[in-house]
């Protein structure tokens, strides 16, 4: 009996790693909104790592969390590092390159509760009288994080957090006209 119970256990983890395996390897996470405000106005909220803390989702989870900023002010060669609580462990994030009032792309890298490194980019398109801002984050999954977005919908989550944040700027930028 114990053989049998053995046998199944092994085939279940089997299966199961099999099924893991196959997983996508890519992801990417995007979300858009439309902000009552030409891509001047909206650009610098995301091109200077000093506005996020008006409209990041993350900034309020962990008020005594650590911040610190290095290199330019805004533009290429930006960095923001942070060190906070188990809800936003850290990490690092550096404009890698911005063209003005168009986009402004990140390397994103975590180092706390997982390690991993997901490019991140920003687009600002003229929309009528506005400017329709996209937010998309990209990577690659390892066996972990494969196994985990089994059980967790990772668009869901991520992507909740980004909506939250595009309203947050949305609010922000449309408030200081």
């Amino acid at each position: 009996m114990l053989k049998k119970i053995l046998i199944a256990l092994a085939a279940a983890v089997a299966i199961f790693i099999g099924v893991v395996t196959f997983q996508p390897a890519e992801f990417s996470i995007t979300r858009s909104a439309v902000i009552e405000a030409p891509p001047a106005k909206v650009f610098p909220y995301v091109n200077d790592f000093s506005k996020w803390g008006a409209w990041s989702p993350w900034e309020k989870i962990d008020p005594a969390m650590k911040r610190t900023f290095e290199g330019p002010k805004a533009g290429v060669g930006a960095m923001y590092s942070w060190e906070g609580d188990k809800n936003v462990g850290s990490g690092k994030m550096t404009i890698t390159d911005s063209k003005a009032f168009e986009t402004v792309k990140i390397k994103l890298e975590f180092f706390k509760p997982m390690e991993g490194v997901n490019p991140t980019e920003f687009t600002f398109q003229p929309e009528g009288k506005g400017t329709k801002i996209v937010w998309t984050m990209s990577g690659t999954n390892k066996f972990i994080s494969k196994a985990f977005c089994m059980f967790m919908d990772m668009d869901k989550m991520v992507g909740g957090d980004f909506d939250k944040g595009l309203a947050a700027m949305k609010a922000v930028v449309e408030t200081k006209k």
